[in-house]
């Protein structure tokens, strides 16, 4: 089962809040998940980030992919530090 780390959208209609999420890449993008990670709201100044970030290293480590919104928030909160990533695995050949 391929994994994904992803951006799940709650809240009401113009007032977005986002549940970081580990999904099933097959499943749609407010459907099933597997677990919840944190969450992000947009809405305040400056926008809140916040994660388990003992959990998104071991959903990392199991091979979830985190998408291109998500890697970023996760890099801001630092979730992702000291986790392997892609450029640095094709650079160490």
């Amino acid at each position: 089962m391929a994994t994904k780390i992803r951006l799940r959208r709650m809240g009401a209609r113009g007032r977005p809040f986002y549940r970081v999420v580990v999904a099933d890449s097959r499943s749609p993008r407010d459907g099933r998940f597997i677990e919840t990670l944190g969450y992000y709201d947009p809405r305040t100044d400056p926008p809140t980030v916040k994660v388990n970030e003992d959990r998104v290293r071991y959903w990392l480590g199991t091979g979830a992919q985190p998408t291109d919104t998500t890697r970023a928030l996760l890099k801001k909160a630092g979730a992702m530090s000291g986790t392997p990533t892609e450029s640095d695995s094709a650079t160490a050949e």
